[in-house]
């Protein structure tokens, strides 16, 4: 395990004996909640669904998961989810069940098996959430997550007040190395603090990383010459875990400040392999996140999943956006940047980034529910659709943030701002 702080490496994880993990889930059930509570309990533990040889009493005391509270919160008419055992009406509860960390140890792979794994599938549950995991120390000692946060990231942003803002590379794809480049300049130029490829461009035949790296740099310090700062551009270098390194060393050998993952897709394990020797900050997107929490009644909660990201040793993690193109809601966007502010071990700082369908115009709506500018704004078509250029597009964030920290309404502010005004005029009819 890594120091948080230095990198240097730690002595072990302390003893794992008596604690556990407490896990809270919503569920439905048509058996009963008390005996779906048991079940989840059980078979995530010492218990299948018979009695079997070695299953001592003393087995099952010191290894079986207990349900800790059980709450019950309303009936449905119908199961959430197909397959479910029993008829009748689904009742609804919330259940806490504590996992001893014997059985697993502090490992995160491991951990998902126990409180995230075959549970979903138990036809005595007709609809099943991971709500929230409380973690016990060791977990602390094994993983040193993240090593730069918002702390490390504006000093290498020469960034140290204020919203953090940039651009998403649009389009997506199939742009060339060179052109990627001419948009990257233009965000520098403009002021931006950061800029990243879109999660669908990592390594393909037609922009190799390797190129996209060499125009890209070439463009950041071009810009850094003229405008006295350099622009942080996060390389997405998503791809198999025996690729993950060579990418990594790639972008920092030619002066890049940040690396972006998709967490989702090289696995918290492969997150914690990069952790162990990234020289710059990890940008955690959150790709497939839709998998695993747009059903209510089934999945994980953002709240789980952004604690188990931290710890793997992302820097920032995408929380979505206010008056996003999603699913989400205002109201659970800003539980989501909350529940990233949070201290999880008194520390673990990462930086919130916010995305999707960002403009000017989402940014005092931001500022007025989080009340901080310790976030990270990211447009793609709110800067590149902007109609007098992605400077302007820059221009109209920046002036935006200005005015909601000071509580200017947007409309006041764009009297003295042309990039404003044909931010406005361009965005608040999308």
């Amino acid at each position: 395990m890594t120091d948080r702080a230095t990198g240097a490496r730690g002595t072990g994880a302390r003893g794992t004996d008596g604690e556990t993990v407490r896990a809270t889930y919503r569920i439905e059930s048509r058996i009963g909640l008390e005996r779906a509570a048991e079940t989840l309990a059980g078979e995530q533990s010492s218990g299948t669904f018979t009695r079997v040889a070695g299953e001592t009493e003393e087995l099952q005391k010191r290894h079986r998961a207990r349900v800790a509270s059980l709450a019950h919160a309303g009936e449905l008419a119908e199961p959430s989810l197909p397959g479910a055992a029993g008829e009748g009406p689904v009742q609804v509860g919330i259940v806490e069940i504590d996992f001893p960390l014997e059985n697993f140890g502090p490992s995160i792979p491991n951990l998902l098996a126990t409180v995230a794994g075959n549970l979903f599938e138990l036809r005595e549950l007709a609809g099943c959430r991971l709500l929230d995991v409380e973690l016990p120390p060791a977990f602390a000692d094994a993983y040193p997550g993240p090593r730069f946060g918002i702390s490390g990231t504006r000093r290498l942003m020469s960034a140290p007040t204020g919203a953090l803002l940039g651009g998403i590379v649009k389009p997506s794809v199939g742009l060339s190395p060179e052109e990627q480049a001419a948009r990257v300049l233009a965000l520098a130029e403009a002021g931006a603090d950061f800029a990243k490829d879109d999660e669908l461009i990592a390594d393909p035949p037609y922009s190799p990383l390797a190129e996209r790296v060499r125009h890209v740099m070439a463009a950041v310090d071009r810009a850094a010459e003229r405008t006295g700062r350099k622009l942080m551009y996060a390389f997405n270098i998503t791809g198999d875990i025996d690729e993950l390194r060579r990418r990594h060393d790639l972008v920092v050998e030619a002066g890049g400040t940040c690396v972006m993952l998709c967490v989702n897709l090289v696995g918290l394990g492969g997150v914690r392999y990069v952790r162990e020797f990234a020289e710059v900050p990890i940008h955690g997107h959150r790709a497939l996140i839709g998998a695993l929490m747009r059903h209510p009644a089934l999945g994980i909660d953002f709240r789980a999943f952004q604690k188990l990201a931290r710890l793997a040793g992302v820097d920032h993690l995408h929380t979505n956006g206010m008056r996003n193109k999603f699913y989400e809601t205002d109201d659970e966007v800003q539980a989501s940047i909350e529940a990233v502010r949070t201290p999880l071990f008194g520390g673990y700082e990462v930086l919130p980034v916010l995305s999707s369908q960002q403009w000017a115009g989402t940014a005092a709506e931001a500022y007025r529910r989080v009340r901080t500018t310790d976030l990270l704004m990211i447009a793609g078509g709110g800067i590149f659709a902007h109609p007098d250029g992605p400077g302007a597009g820059v221009r109209s964030l920046r002036e935006a943030w200005e005015a909601a920290v000071a509580g200017v309404p947007l409309e006041e502010r764009a009297t003295t701002s042309a990039a404003l005004r044909a931010a406005i005029a361009q965005f608040s009819r999308a």
